[in-house]
């Protein structure tokens, strides 16, 4: 029987490898590689969100003081890749004053018959006095919790955003690069203050707005924490880019 001449040159146990699939492979790791190593080199990866939240804990209230990453909250300034962090309102009971008079003001009209000269007015007058101070008791509340609510200072991944709510004409926007901020204090006084933790936080910054202040807000240790995790996030990013 003639022996065919590949055999001769093949053994039956020889691993046959295709060259092309090798290079091509090895090529495809080596640009793959070099692809993972450009981008770590060129753009750090920022603090993880886990990280994030693990200073900030939760929150599920759209009207809560302290809202964590806010899913139904933005604002007209937002960039389209900037993400809200952070969103902080004056704790709730700094309403407590107001709500007091809007109750007490409520009640108001129930006494005046009571006084002798409410009942000798016309029924007439009488009825457009009364819906006339429970329209400026509504104006007065609604006003106040617009004041509340709508003040809010902001804490995004690149900047800090100080939202102020003067009335329904009037409103204040400023904003602080991450990187510009120089120094974070708070301070907590009073009974309540401690008791229910919330104080004033104190920004210093390098920008033209020299500093922002927090009044009356919760959980300041924790603000602390995250601007300290931003700072120290930007910092990392920017070395990453100057090398």
């Amino acid at each position: 029987m003639n022996r065919s001449k590949d055999l001769d040159t093949i053994a039956p146990d020889d691993l046959i490898v295709n060259s092309s699939h090798t290079s091509n492979d090895s090529i495809s790791n080596s640009s793959s590689q070099d692809k993972i190593e450009e981008e770590q080199f060129v753009k750090p990866q920022p603090q993880s969100k886990q990280k994030i939240h693990d200073i900030l804990g939760h929150s599920k209230n759209s009207l809560s003081s302290f809202l964590v990453n806010p899913k139904n909250f933005d604002f007209p300034e937002r960039e389209q890749d900037e993400e809200v962090f952070l969103a902080v309102r004056s704790h709730w009971l700094i309403n407590f004053k107001w709500i007091i008079l809007t109750i007490v003001m409520i009640f108001a009209p129930l006494f005046l018959g009571f006084l002798d000269f409410f009942s000798s007015i016309p029924f007439k007058n009488q009825l457009i006095s009364v819906i006339f101070w429970y329209i400026l008791t509504f104006i007065y509340a609604y006003e106040k919790f617009l004041n509340w609510y709508f003040d809010v200072f902001i804490i995004t991944n690149q900047r800090l955003v100080d939202i102020k709510f003067n009335n329904l004409l009037n409103k204040h926007f400023a904003e602080v690069d991450i990187g510009k901020i120089q120094d974070v204090s708070s301070s907590i006084k009073g009974l309540f203050g401690t008791f229910f933790n919330f104080g004033n936080i104190l920004i210093q910054t390098a920008s033209e707005i020299n500093q922002v202040t927090f009044r009356n807000v919760p959980n300041p240790e924790k603000i602390i924490k995250l601007f300290q995790e931003l700072r120290l996030n930007d910092t990392d990013i920017n070395q990453g880019e100057h090398q």
